[in-house]
């Protein structure tokens, strides 16, 4: 006669001993919940960042949307808009780089660096 199989034996599709599937679900559902919300804060935060001792000031949003560039009239040399244009791009990276940096280290925090025991 042959034995039922019920998914749970040696090779089945149970769990056996890990984490449920309902609670594995939820703990993905909240996480999910965390990042969004986590994003949405991120999103309308506010990075500024300058460039050459102050002539350049570049304001970006978290999602990555550059908002404001203040330059110092001083700044600006028509004999060397090289050097502003380098300034200009500067300042932009450097904030661009701070929300990157924050988002990144949020949604770690939000995920618990990953979902420890799903894989």
């Amino acid at each position: 006669m042959a034995r039922k199989f019920n998914g749970y034996g040696r090779g089945g599709a149970g769990m056996g001993g890990g984490m449920n599937m309902s609670a594995m679900i939820k703990k993905a559902q909240k996480m999910q919940e965390e990042m969004v919300k986590a994003q949405e804060e991120l999103g309308n935060k506010e990075y500024t960042a300058t460039a050459g001792g102050g002539a350049v000031t570049a304001v970006v949003k978290g999602s990555n949307n550059l908002i404001s560039l203040k330059l110092d009239p001083e700044a600006v040399d028509p004999d060397d808009v090289e050097m502003l244009q380098d300034l200009i791009v500067t300042a932009v990276n450097q904030a661009l780089k701070q929300a990157d940096e924050e988002s990144a280290a949020i949604m770690k925090q939000a995920t618990g660096g990953g979902m420890p025991g799903l894989f």
